[in-house]
């Protein structure tokens, strides 16, 4: 069981109460939010300084390679997150077992376009196996998607692969014609090349969408 003395949340959790569940296209059954997640003992929050003894870090394993990620290279990250101010990382916690078992992030961008505008990015989407069936995974997109426009994004933009687009079209995110490349250069391999991966609404590995609010974006993506 993890008992600290202090915790320190990324972000405001009182962010979190505000958001209007009914403003969003999906369909629950039975009807869920941030504030009511279904389970007594299920809690929607912001990632907090302690979730390292929760195995958060051990959830997004589920989703693509962690590393060996150390206690201080985790609070050195929450920190860095912390004090800039564009990070968002909300988790859903079992409490009966004080363990992480939903997440996701959202990044903001700062624009000189659209009157110096922020433009909110989806990534990082993850359910803890054992836990799919009580509507997390679309508990958590909603979330954060409600969250984007509360904080005055203009839209969320995110890369998924094929598979997960009806899921994400069930929550309102659409393929936009015309513009569902994804195109990626990594610096993580021996020699890193241009990857270029292209897409239409039915075929190819990779997807990008641009969403106003109700147009959304697809998460569960590397």
């Amino acid at each position: 069981m993890v008992q600290h003395m202090q915790e320190t949340f990324l972000y405001d959790p009182s962010l979190l109460v505000q958001l209007d569940f009914h403003r969003s296209p999906a369909n629950f059954k039975p009807f869920i939010s941030a504030a009511n997640p279904g389970e007594p003992w299920m809690k929607v929050r912001p990632l907090k300084d302690t979730d390292y003894d929760r195995g958060f870090l051990q959830l997004l394993s589920q989703l693509t390679a962690v590393g060996n990620v150390t206690r201080t290279q985790f609070l050195t990250r929450f920190s860095q997150m912390k004090a800039s101010g564009d990070y968002f990382v909300t988790v859903i916690e079992d409490t009966r077992k004080n363990e992480i078992i939903g997440a996701a992030s959202l990044v903001l961008e700062r624009k000189f376009i659209h009157n110096c505008a922020m433009r909110a990015r989806l990534e990082d989407v993850v359910v803890n196996d054992t836990y799919r069936g009580k509507q997390l995974g679309k508990l958590i997109v909603v979330t954060v998607s409600l969250l984007a426009e509360h904080l005055g994004c203009y839209k969320m933009t995110l890369d998924c692969k094929d598979k997960l687009i009806k899921f994400y079209e069930s929550l309102g995110y659409v393929l936009i014609p015309g513009n569902s490349n994804s195109m990626t250069i990594r610096y993580d391999e021996a020699a890193p090349t241009l990857k270029r991966n292209t897409t239409s609404a039915g075929a190819g590995d990779a997807c990008q969408t641009n969403s106003q609010f109700y147009t959304f974006f697809s998460p569960f993506c590397y």
